[in-house]
């Protein structure tokens, strides 16, 4: 593949909700800008940039694929991101190193909530953006309705610089406002034709509205439009141009990416108005000077983020970077200075789906990809040892939803293991853990399908099949009253006999203490010799390790030994410890013992009109509503929620906010389980022990 310079260098992330048609438009274009000899398609299983066979099967986007396009002595790198919420971490990733953003909407289902998700990414990383209203041949393509709804949703910067000639059944092609042309495509040749009489005064309109818009971004052209003269096309361009660029205009364009109508047009307007690799700037961090710097394309030194990280199945772990100034290249030494290590870079490629197209550098502004590095993850930042820099890494969504994993198989523990951390090292929103207290290995990700689709890579990759299951809950058992027993161990029947025996005295700690546990020795005069007494306390420590009432561990305990008495001969530290043991039983169960249960602090933002369905919902879910407050457009509700009514709030929030809302969670502490639900768990860890 040829070089290019950074001028001539386009990034553009390809963003919109599940099913608008961003893979299909990426496939349109590599095909029309002949980087392909086949119309991938994604219903057929044929699509270039949607290889994974998850992707296949599903036909959807999981992963972030890269599609270099040769266009016009420019080279365009479309990002294409997946549409569905539980892959947004790639969506993120992608606006962090592109440039600019291109967002497609279905003009039959108009602006559905990824679209607004999409446009909520764009705003934040502030990228200058364009729409493709796409589908123009669906039945109910509506383009004006469309374009109402983005103006409502995003503002009055939204405006068409085409006007699509037909719709649905009788969508042919389109009209270029500014070159007052109209491109009809007929048995796959595009011609260009005068406006059609009956679209000539909307065409007029929709051009008064353009050079208003374009005229505020050109103060000379602002005071020719004021005073009424002329512009010219060239005019207009220029301005729009310059709009885009400055964010005060989202140019609009239409057209079908699977009949491939209006494809080249946009293609011309991604080289014209997005801004190239050279206007872009990057704010790093100096490692020697501690000093924030700002830097383009034009710093000789090199400096490149790590925006994602992935196995692939011929050539192991492949990375995927971006240059932001210097050049990488192939064999040569590379410094992490994340790590602080070098690395040895081999063979460089840049990523076209799956295929690996091998070059010698990678130069300033471009996209690339390293096979085999070692030592380097997603968010490192390469440098020269001379300029060490940090790049701010891609901030990516915490994982809401946990299931916990088992093997189908007996043996493939290991397996697991070591086959789900290689997972979550390409997926920073995938994370797992074993939970040393209830054994579990848990998996954490942003909703059912990704955690679905972990567990299918993971039986493909690494040859284990799992089950996905509830996480069970670390309760803890308590005691509210105070009660004075005793414990004795007797045992003399034959060889040398067995004597232990304690009085003690249980109550609820004083204050929050390490362990669990506070044990006070008020034995005076020898009752239990001093060389048994912390027999006891470890008999005691273990027993509550163990649980009393339904298995689970005891805490925030107060035991004081008062009495007890020993033999000479048959006293042990055993059997010490097993009074102590039989004692602290019998005393949990007569100081009114109670199941504790994890509360979570629950912080959810949703859109003010669902905040009354949320709240209600979380009342449900036996939650204590405890603040809200305005966070832009969306309210933040604060809420206190016990964690066994929360392992799928991820579903249950998506279904009453259509997928608006989020939410994020913290362990906060610990309270007694109501009595009928304590009754129900402790029945049900009976029947697991017997």
């Amino acid at each position: 593949m040829k070089t290019y310079p950074t001028d001539s260098l386009r990034n553009v992330a390809l963003l919109s909700h599940s099913g608008a048609g961003k893979t299909s438009l990426a496939e349109a274009m590599l095909f029309l800008a002949k980087m392909t000899n086949r119309l991938g398609k994604v219903d057929d299983g044929t699509s270039i940039l949607d290889y994974d066979p998850e992707e296949v099967k599903r036909s959807i986007s999981i992963n972030l694929a890269t599609a270099p396009i040769e266009w016009k002595n420019h080279k365009i790198n479309v990002l294409d991101t997946p549409g569905y919420f539980d892959f947004a971490g790639d969506a993120i990733a992608s606006v962090r190193v592109a440039d600019s953003a291109l967002l497609v909407v279905c003009a039959s289902s108009g602006l559905e909530v990824g679209t607004e998700k999409s446009w909520e990414y764009v705003s934040q990383a502030e990228l200058p953006s364009m729409i493709f209203i796409n589908k123009m041949e669906r039945e109910n393509a509506n383009f004006t309705r469309v374009v109402e709804q983005l103006r409502d949703h995003i503002g009055n910067q939204c405006v068409p610089i085409q006007i699509p000639i037909g719709s649905a059944d009788t969508f042919k092609g389109y009209v270029d406002i500014i070159k007052q042309k109209a491109y009809v495509v007929e048995s796959g040749k595009v011609t260009e034709t005068d406006i059609p009489a009956d679209l000539v005064d909307e065409v007029a309109q929709a051009r008064e509205e353009l050079i208003e818009a374009v005229a505020v971004a050109d103060d000379e052209l602002m005071m020719k439009y004021l005073e009424g003269e002329e512009l010219s096309n060239k005019e207009i361009e220029t301005a729009l141009s310059l709009g885009t660029k400055s964010k005060e205009v989202i140019p609009i364009l239409c057209g079908s990416a699977t009949a491939n109508i209006g494809v080249d047009g946009l293609l011309d307007y991604l080289v014209f108005c997005m801004p190239s690799a050279k206007d872009v700037s990057v704010k790093v961090k100096n490692q020697k000077t501690d000093e924030e710097v700002e830097i383009n394309s034009d710093n000789q030194n090199l400096v490149a983020l790590v925006y994602k990280t992935m196995a692939d199945p011929y050539v192991g772990k492949l990375t995927l970077f971006r240059v932001y100034s210097g050049t990488l290249k192939s064999d040569s030494v590379v410094f992490n200075s994340s790590t602080g290590k070098e690395e040895r870079v081999g063979q460089l490629f840049v990523t076209k789906g799956k295929e690996q197209i091998a070059v010698s550098e990678i130069g300033p502004g471009d996209l690339g990809a390293v096979a085999k590095l070692q030592g380097t993850s997603t968010n490192d930042t390469f440098s020269s040892k001379a300029f060490p820099v940090i790049v701010p890494g891609i901030e990516f969504p915490k994982p809401m939803m946990s299931m916990a994993v088992e093997p189908k198989a007996k043996g493939d523990e290991d397996k697991i293991g070591s086959g789900l951390q290689r997972l979550a090292e390409e997926d920073p929103t995938f994370r797992v853990e074993k939970n040393a207290e209830t054994g579990q290995t848990v998996i954490y990700g942003n909703g059912e399908l990704h955690l679905e689709v972990m567990c299918s890579r993971l039986q493909k990759k690494f040859g284990v099949e799992v089950d996905l299951s509830l996480p069970k809950l670390p309760y803890r058992e308590t005691i509210r009253g105070k009660a004075k027993v005793e414990g004795k161990h007797k045992k003399q029947s034959g060889g040398r006999g067995q004597y232990g025996h304690v009085v003690i005295e249980i109550e609820p700690a004083h204050s929050e203490v390490e362990g669990g546990l506070e044990f006070v020795d008020q034995i005076f005069g020898g009752a239990v010799p001093r060389q048994y007494i912390p027999a006891v306390e470890k008999g005691i420590r273990e027993t509550m390790e163990e649980g009393v009432l339904a298995g689970y561990p005891v805490e925030n305990i107060r035991v004081t030994l008062l009495d007890g008495s020993y033999h000479s001969v048959d006293s042990s530290e055993m059997a010490f410890k097993i009074a102590a043991s039989m004692a602290f039983k019998k005393g949990f169960m007569e100081a009114n013992p109670i199941l504790l249960e994890p509360i979570l602090d629950v912080k959810v933002v949703v859109p003010e009109q669902y905040m009354g369905d949320v709240m209600g919902d979380l009342n449900k879910k036996r939650g204590r509503i405890m603040g809200m407050e305005q966070q832009g457009r969306n309210q933040v509700i604060k809420a206190q929620v016990p964690m066994a009514e929360m392992f799928r709030y991820a579903i249950d929030l998506r279904s009453i906010t259509q997928g608006r809302g989020y939410y994020e969670t913290e362990f906060s502490h610990y309270e007694e389980v109501p009595a009928q639900q304590a009754e129900q768990i402790i029945a049900e860890s009976k029947n697991e022990v017997s």
